[in-house]
């Protein structure tokens, strides 16, 4: 729908903390701002989180809470936690009030608790958007009072109002979607042999503990059948991980990679996290992964977004314990058998909800008209 069809709006988008929850609101915000270029946008965040530098630089405004997360394992720290939620509680009902927005959205993180609960409080529409197949505390929370909640995955009737669910996907980064590089480009691009299998580990932009100390106890393997690997180690393990590599012609260590569409298209396999956003650019652009699920997150919900697609065929997982001693075989057995690939490939593919970011937007103005 063209922008002159759709009125401006004034939104509230408010989440944050890590990458999987900011790209997909960015994304939104973006969608928002292509259904009405006159619409209104104000991010709210938790103060000292990557939301803060993130939004600014895409080119959005953004308030900072002083809100935290619960200490699940030292509880006597959350004294000081409660008084910062208090804190947020007041200032998200001044933010609320003095924007007056048409409608708030949520994307999870606990930025959005204070935000969405004075929105509803005040009887504004609020939409939520849940990225992984177990819901975080917040969004479930405040799905009871919320106007619609746009989930990633089937079956979510077990956490949240089936009146109120809407599938849409999860919105990648457009840079992805529309890259038109071939493999061999690709591969030219990034500097390695189009005749050769590649693999492409990331474990995002701080990096991984598990998967970097996996490759490393595999590289021998790697290097001996021919594999060539694009790393990104993070920018915390740029140092070590970029010695180690060092003795390996084959390989391409890298604390952070900005061209992502190059990476995934020039790769034979994946190695990755499973976190939601992650999922959702390997379902869009149909690639071959092995998913090492990380065991530090919230209800251990990478587990469970892995399963929802080792179940239906769709990728291969090793739990994070088992990495190690693992990844080298797996790799090696799997990157030469096309078939198996095209498989995979083939079943992730099917998984994938395209445009998930103007389908959102649809639901915005759903629960605002």
């Amino acid at each position: 729908m063209n922008s002159n069809s759709r009125r401006a709006l004034k939104v509230i988008i408010s989440g944050g903390g890590t990458g999987g929850h900011i790209f997909p609101a960015l994304s939104i915000a973006d969608a928002l701002k292509r259904a009405n270029p006159r619409t209104e946008i104000l991010f709210v965040g938790a103060e000292n989180r990557m939301e803060m530098e993130k939004v600014p630089a895409a080119g959005y405004r953004i308030v900072g809470l002083p809100v935290a997360g619960f200490d699940r394992k030292r509880l006597w720290r959350n004294f000081k936690v409660l008084a910062m939620l208090m804190k947020s509680m007041a200032k998200a009902k001044k933010v609320v009030k003095e924007f007056n927005p048409d409608v708030a959205v949520g994307v999870g993180g606990y930025a959005s608790g204070p935000v969405l609960k004075q929105a509803q409080t005040a009887g504004i529409p609020t939409v939520l958007q849940e990225q992984n197949s177990y819901p975080g505390v917040t969004n479930k929370m405040l799905a009871p009072k919320a106007q619609a909640i746009c989930t990633a995955y089937q079956d979510m009737e077990r956490f949240f109002p089936a009146e109120a669910i809407v599938l849409t996907g999860n919105p990648v980064r457009v840079a992805l979607t529309e890259c038109a590089l071939t493999r061999k480009e690709a591969c030219e691009d990034l500097g390695f042999d189009p005749e050769k299998p590649l693999l492409f580990v990331t474990g995002g932009s701080l990096g991984a503990r598990t998967i970097n100390q996996s490759v490393e106890v595999a590289l021998k393997q790697f290097d001996e059948a021919g594999i060539q690997v694009l790393w990104q180690t993070g920018k915390l393990y740029a140092d070590e991980c970029g010695k180690v590599a060092e003795g390996y012609p084959l390989v391409k260590a890298m604390p952070f990679i900005g061209d992502m569409a190059a990476a995934y298209r020039a790769a034979d396999l994946v190695v990755a996290r499973a976190g939601a956003g992650t999922i959702s650019e390997l379902e869009l652009l149909g690639k071959p992964a092995i998913l090492i699920p990380s065991p530090n997150v919230a209800e251990d919900h990478q587990r469970k977004n892995a399963e929802a697609l080792t179940s239906r065929g769709a990728a291969i997982m090793i739990l994070d314990a088992d990495a190690p001693a693992q990844l080298g075989e797996k790799v090696c057995a799997l990157i030469t058998d096309r078939e198996a690939l095209d498989s995979l490939g083939n079943a992730i593919a099917a998984l994938a909800k395209e445009n998930s970011a103007e389908q959102i937007v649809d639901v915005i103005y759903s629960v605002v008209s």
